[in-house]
């Protein structure tokens, strides 16, 4: 795996000195910081409730779930496609697992970066006299990284399919919605109770996998392989495109 900790580095570096990651990190954090705000002043000072509003709880942390994945991966395939620099990457002695290993990692640290600030929230209302509970807020940062590589994982499949990267951006967008969406399939079908399908979308809910165990501050490792085996499922995905450019 000496190969996936190359690209790793190399595109870890890459985003940290790209502006653009710098500026998703400030909006992010800008964002984050005025709702953890307004929600410990909208749930009169209850810090586990203003936690758990933080990560997973809210529409606003879904969102930025939805949107920032595929603005960090949109440019590591398509951008590379459109130069030339993914023939060399192409042909150079690494696997094409290796490669899409090191980008999802690198582009996930990223937003572990910025699911990490919940600790100085943390932190901050400890000085303050009123600690949080810092059970659920450790395992809401894990459940925070764990969604965020598998969003990741689906905006490097989109990314090796396209070679524009707004286009990349776009469509991850749109299929990271269509992920959140599933579980709502059921209700616009009609489903009867019970039936295969329904019972299949209830077991495809990411929000209540995610709510089920990171928000209370429960590591179960149930929830976490259903987001290690999805990632693993769309990094096998952008594996498999990869390997399919080298005809293209």
């Amino acid at each position: 795996m000496s190969g996936a900790w190359t690209i790793y580095r190399r595109e870890l570096a890459g985003l940290f000195f790209s502006p653009l990651a710098w500026v998703l990190l400030c909006i992010a954090l800008a964002f984050n910081g005025f709702f953890f705000v307004l929600s410990v002043k909208g749930f009169g000072g209850d810090v586990l409730q203003s936690m758990s509003f933080l990560l997973g709880g809210s529409y606003t942390f879904w969102m930025l779930v939805v949107l920032l994945p595929p603005l960090l991966t949109m440019r590591m395939f398509s951008e590379e496609a459109r130069t030339g620099v993914l023939e060399f990457l192409l042909t150079a002695p690494v696997s094409d697992f290796a490669v899409v290993l090191g980008k999802l990692l690198a582009a996930t640290t990223l937003l572990a970066v910025l699911w990490s600030s919940a600790f100085l929230y943390g932190l901050a209302l400890a000085a303050l006299g009123t600690p949080p509970d810092w059970a659920p807020l450790v395992s809401g940062v894990c459940g925070a990284t764990l969604v965020s590589a598998l969003f990741c994982s689906v905006g490097l499949a989109i990314s090796a399919l396209c070679n524009t990267p707004l286009l990349a951006a776009f469509f991850a967008t749109i299929a990271n919605a269509a992920i959140l969406s599933l579980p709502f399939v059921d209700a616009l079908l009609a489903l009867p109770p019970g039936s295969p399908l329904r019972v299949a979308l209830g077991h495809a809910n990411v929000i209540t996998q995610f709510q089920a165990s990171f928000v209370v501050g429960a590591l179960d490792t149930k929830h976490v392989l259903f987001f290690v085996v999805w990632t693993g499922f769309f990094s096998f995905v952008a594996t498999r495109v990869l390997e399919a450019r080298r005809w293209w």
